[in-house]
């Protein structure tokens, strides 16, 4: 698997939120910038920016923040979080960020999507956030009654070219990944999948490797670095495996 570790962002600073609720930030007096160029020292071969801002308002307000990260550290960076329009995917590419994660526009507009991909080449990536099966939108806060399952095995021909997958009922939880959902979303969309949600402790990365399917392509943490319950260099050391993570 990959590891990679995460940052989210609201008004600028790093927090994060209970199952994606807004109401429940827990804000760190951290720098954002340090803490991507910790990550990379910690040996991350990819981080995951979510603004948070963007995704519930579409308001680019992180932008300069990410664009700093992005100029700090020299691995893979992701940014999910309000991806809606054309000139939304191109500030993103012009701050050279290598992955962008769609989530709400892939299931309201998905030909938005697709033209995307046409455009600016295979750099998307299905941000697929579900409770109960059901994808959610909007920064989490707008059902869609569209079945994760379903948006999954959309993607490949819309031609995104790997998926993550967050059970929010488990985000910032620390109760342990949604693991058996995550490889039914994997075998449904038939790319590789990212596991986010839940991670607390070396045991939930020993059960991922455990599991050892062909599409889980890595595993998203970010609550348990904060609170210090992982070492990030310790979990990439002892699981991390990236020969394919340029690939998605």
């Amino acid at each position: 698997m990959l590891v990679v570790p995460a940052i989210d962002l609201l008004g600028g600073r790093c927090v994060r939120l209970h199952q994606g609720d807004y109401a429940q930030a827990e804000t760190y007096d951290l720098d954002p910038v340090e803490v991507a160029r910790g990550f990379v020292a910690a040996g991350a071969k990819r981080i995951h920016l979510v603004d948070l801002d963007a995704a519930r308002t579409g308001s680019p307000t992180n932008r300069p923040v990410i664009g700093a990260i992005r100029r700090a550290v020299s691995v893979t960076v992701e940014v999910g979080g309000g991806l809606r329009t054309d000139d939304d995917a191109q500030a993103l590419i012009d701050l050279g960020i290598d992955r962008l994660v769609v989530g709400t526009t892939l299931v309201k507009d998905p030909d938005a999507v697709a033209r995307w991909v046409a455009r600016f080449g295979s750099v998307f990536v299905a941000g697929i956030d579900a409770r109960d099966g059901e994808v959610k939108v909007s920064g989490w806060e707008v059902g869609s009654t569209v079945r994760d399952v379903e948006l999954a095995a959309r993607c490949r021909a819309l031609g995104l070219i790997s998926l993550v997958y967050t059970n929010i009922a488990r985000d910032g939880t620390l109760g342990g990944p949604d693991l058996e959902r995550t490889l039914v979303v994997a075998e449904a969309a038939g790319l590789p999948v990212v596991l986010s949600g839940g991670i607390a402790s070396l045991a939930d990365f020993e059960a991922v490797r455990r599991a050892n399917h062909p599409l889980l392509a890595g595993v998203i943490t970010g609550k348990a670095l904060y609170k210090n319950r992982i070492d990030l260099a310790e979990v990439i050391a002892q699981y991390q495996d990236d020969r394919h993570g340029g690939l998605w």
